[in-house]
This record gives C-alpha cells, sequence and structure tokens, in this order.
C-alpha cells in the first residue's frame, strides 16, 4: 500500500514539473527558423524542446529498424537463425541485467526485492541454474521455505548444480532438527563432492551423533587426504572415534573387541586421557600390568587427572596402604607441583593414617587454591588430628561452597561435562572437550559462612551439620576401606570421588 502510494505521489510529481517546464518556456521570448525545401518553420521554446525529443526517440526507431534489417537480410540470405538471435539477444540483455540486479539486491538484504529480479530473469532468460539459485537464496533470506526448497528441488534436478540443491536442503533439515535426514542428504552430498570442507565436518558431526564410528573415520580419512585437516589433528581425532567405538562395544559387552580397539586408540594418541584409561583397563583385564603402568604414566607425565589415579590403583587392588603409597611415586614424582598430584599424595597419606604427612603433601592448597576436593580432604586430614567437630565443620561448610576444580569443559560453549564424550551435548562440537577449569567460578552462599561464625540455632544450622557428619562419616569410612583393601580413597571412590561437594 505505502508503496503503491509512494509511486502514485511520484508520478503526480513528475507531471507537475513537465507542466511547470512547459509553462515557462512558453514565457520566454526567441526560438529558431527552420528551412526545409523552401518551407519555412519558426519554432518557439516550448516546440523546440519537444522537436529534440522526438528526434531522439526516431533516431533511436531508425537504428532499431536497421538492426532488423541487416538480421533480415542476413535470413533471406540463408541464415536461419538470424531473426531468432536478433529478438532473443534483447530478451537475454534484459534477463542479465535482471539477473545482476536481484545478486545485488541480495548482498544488500533486499530479500524480497531479489526474489523478483529472480523470477524476472526466470521469465527472460533459459538459465535455470542462476535463476533457481538467486530465488533460493532470495526466498531464505525472507524466510519462504516453500518458495526455497522449491527452487532447491530444481536445482537437484540438474547434474550440474544437483550438490547446490541438496546443500540447501540439508541445511533446512539441520535448522529442523531432522538428523536423520540430514546424515541421508550429508552422505549424498559428500559422494558428489568428497573434497568439500563444510560437508566433510557436517557429515562427521551427523556421523558421530548417531554413533556411526565407522563411518566417521572413514570421512575422518577423507579429510587427511583431501587436504582439509592436519596430520596431527587427525591422529587425535582418529583416536577419539577409537575410543567411542571401543566404549560402545564394551558397553555390549564384547570386552575382547574393546580392549583392541582402546589399545589402538592409545597408540594413536597416548595424551587422551579417556583412551589411556580404557586401554589400561583392557591390560590390566588381560594381565598385563606392565603395560598398563606404562600407559598410565605416560598420560600422567603430559597431564595429571583423577582417572589416571583410579585405573592406576586398579593395577593392583589388594595391596596395603605402604605398598599402594610406595607404588604411586611412579605418579607422585611427575609433577609434584600440579595440584592433583598434591591432592593424590594427600589422599595416600590419609588412607596410610599419617595425617601430618598428608598435610604436608596438600601444603598451602588450601588456601591458593582451594578447591571442594582440598577443602574435603582438609577435613579429614582434621578429622584423623584429633581436632574439634567445629574445626572439621568449619573444613566442610568451606568445601560445599567452594569451586569443584577442573572439570570436562566445552572450548566452544563452556558447557560442562560430568563425564567426557567425544561430541559436546551442548553445542555438537566434535573433540572439543578439555580438562580445565570453569571460566567463571561457583558463587558461594556467603549466609553459611555467616551462619557458622555467628553459631546460629535453627534448622538451616541443623541440615548443614547433618551433612558435615554424613561427608566426615564418608571420610572416615573411605579411610577404612583404604586400610583394610589397601586402596586410599581416591581408587575406592574412583570417577565420582570428583563430585564431592
Amino acid at each position: 500500500m505505502l508503496w503503491s502510494l509512494l509511486k502514485i505521489l511520484v508520478f503526480v510529481a513528475v507531471v507537475i514539473a513537465v507542466t511547470l517546464g512547459a509553462i515557462y518556456l512558453t514565457t520566454l521570448d526567441g526560438g529558431a527558423v527552420v528551412q526545409v525545401a523552401g518551407l519555412e518553420f519558426t519554432l518557439g521554446p516550448l516546440e523546440l524542446v519537444i522537436g529534440f525529443i522526438v528526434l531522439v526517440i526516431l533516431v533511436w526507431i531508425a537504428l532499431k529498424v536497421l538492426g532488423f534489417l541487416v538480421a533480415l537480410l542476413r535470413f533471406i540470405n540463408g541464415d536461419e537463425t538470424s531473426l531468432s538471435r536478433y529478438f532473443t539477444r534483447n530478451r537475454e540483455r534484459k534477463g542479465i541485467d535482471a539477473l545482476a540486479d536481484g545478486m545485488l539486491a541480495l548482498a544488500a538484504g533486499e530479500g524480497n526485492v531479489a526474489l523478483l529480479k529472480a523470477e524476472r530473469a526466470d521469465r527472460l532468460l533459459d538459465r535455470p541454474s542462476a535463476t533457481n539459485l538467486l530465488k533460493a537464496q532470495a526466498a531464505d533470506m525472507i524466510g519462504d521455505r516453500a518458495r526455497a526448497e522449491a527452487a532447491y528441488k530444481a536445482l537437484i534436478a540438474e547434474d550440474r548444480t544437483r550438490f547446490v540443491g541438496i546443500r540447501g536442503i540439508l541445511q533446512h533439515k539441520l535448522a529442523d532438527g531432522d538428523d536423520v535426514t540430514a546424515l541421508k542428504l550429508a552422505a549424498k552430498a559428500f559422494e558428489l563432492k568428497p573434497a568439500h570442507p563444510e560437508t566433510q565436518d557436517t557429515l562427521m558431526r551427523l556421523q558421530a551423533e548417531s554413533h556411526d564410528w565407522a563411518g566417521a573415520r572413514r570421512t575422518l580419512g577423507a579429510k587427511l587426504k583431501h587436504g582439509t585437516l592436519p596430520k596431527d589433528v587427525y591422529k587425535r581425532r582418529d583416536a577419539v572415534l577409537a575410543l567411542s567405538e571401543a566404549k560402545e562395544v564394551f558397553e555390549e559387552g564384547a570386552t575382547i573387541e574393546a580392549r583392541e580397539e582402546a589399545i589402538e586408540a592409545n597408540r594413536l594418541s597416548p595424551d587422551l586421557i579417556p583412551g589411556a584409561v580404557m586401554a589400561a583397563r583392557g591390560y590390566i583385564e588381560k594381565g598385563n600390568t606392565r603395560y598398563a603402568t606404562r600407559i598410565l604414566k605416560k598420560a600422567w607425565e603430559v597431564q595429571p587427572h583423577p582417572d589416571l589415579a583410579a585405573a592406576f590403583a586398579e593395577i593392583a587392588p589388594n595391596e596395603s596402604a605402604a605398598a599402594r603409597k610406595s607404588r604411586f611415586q611412579a605418579l607422585t614424582r611427575l609433577h609434584p607441583a600440579n595440584p592433583e598430584t598434591r591432592m593424590l599424595a594427600a589422599e595416600l597419606e590419609i588412607a596410610a593414617e599419617d595425617f601430618p604427612a598428608a598435610r604436608r603433601a596438600l601444603g598451602d592448597l588450601n588456601e591458593t587454591d582451594p578447591t571442594a576436593r582440598s577443602l574435603t580432604l582438609m577435613a579429614a586430614i582434621e578429622r584423623g588430628m584429633g581436632a574439634d567437630e567445629a574445626v572439621v565443620r568449619g573444613w566442610l561448610t568451606r568445601a560445599l561452597t567452594a569451586p569443584r576444580g577442573p572439570q570436562w569443559i566445552c572450548d566452544n560453549c563452556q558447557q560442562v561435562h560430568a563425564n567426557w564424550m567425544p561430541v559436546c551435548s551442548n553445542c555438537h562440537g566434535f573433540d572439543t572437550l578439555s580438562w580445565r577449569r570453569p571460566p567463571h567460578a561457583e558463587v558461594a552462599m556467603p549466609r553459611l559462612d555467616r551462619d557458622a561464625a555467628a553459631g546460629r540455632r535453627g534448622r538451616g544450622r541443623r541440615d548443614r551439620d547433618r551433612r558435615a557428619r554424613h561427608a566426615s562419616r564418608d571420610l572416615r569410612a573411605g579411610g577404612a576401606a583404604g586400610r583394610g583393601r589397601g586402596r586410599p580413597l581416591h581408587a575406592a571412590r574412583g570417577r565420582d570421588r570428583r563430585r564431592i561437594a
């Protein structure tokens, strides 16, 4: 409605301007005298302007007629396509102009204008590959899914544009969350253009999400073959896929196959912590503790991790606390200043009931880098050394509100995961999880500390005391388990020990 009103206003303004111009010309003095074949014509300013316009129009018509006569002469001389070329050339010029205008409108973000120009170009040109592509992109810009999909399907019908059409519909299916159809389309697009980087990444992600690890490894190999992935990154991601395949086979109960896949994953990327843990457990089941020790030591040297320590404890589950502390020196002497190493040493001392040594091993970690785990260990140490219940409760209260320390965090979206997985559950990024601290620490609850310092009673205090007693009892139980079975608190809890809070 506004556009129609604007066109009407422009038309009225042009009419008014022409009228005023004509009136102005009639008021001017002078003119021109034209003599033709003895005839003399006197033209005023207005007649002179009109005559000039008519002359220009006549010259343009004469050129068109001349071009037509030339084409007709060629047709008479035997050129059967001269007349069709004459009329087609004009249509093509208009169609190309419309196509160019549509591309410019698309680049400027004017989807509606681009769609109109694309439809005009489609009527004038016999180039559906170009016009359908412009229509599809313009329809996508304005959100007209029906027109866009119709244009993409028209592109699929031609061999030259089949990949572009499949890719366009693939993007629609991904936006709709239809991963099953998207996987089939991505496989077809990969078959048409195996060297296309975006198609490779999309296909591999969809294959990983559908647990098609073998297919994902083939796609990864294609990325290496076509030079879209460095060799070191390929080895790392191939190890991730091999590990994922091993975990799935292990869950199905085929432990022999799982062990082989885990060992292969560890060979491809020795610093992959889940792969090292699974490979070590495969060797432990096989009775080859020497290889298990070597794998865990190599991974610990790259980055200390509680899962590595838990797997290292499983090598000799029935040893005494003193023997375990001696055997764990293979890990604790590596990166002795690392917080994970210091907390592991403290747990070993707690299991051996050497609480002063445990405090020395922990050092000032509770002040320089307090976490829920280090503060809980301090509570266990204080309890073992016979400290008052209020002191133990104070450490446990701090542990309840302290940061949890390093966790599995996605490098893309910063999502925290309880366990390692090949694909982020939030952003679906592949191999983006790393063991590090969250970018923002957990928010503490100062009311707990104020209540503890002021000694207030009531329901909140009773609940807190009950949690403190439970946590203290768990620590004592863990220490007793370590003394009885030769396991420290770290090994007794395994992976779940990271969740103490």
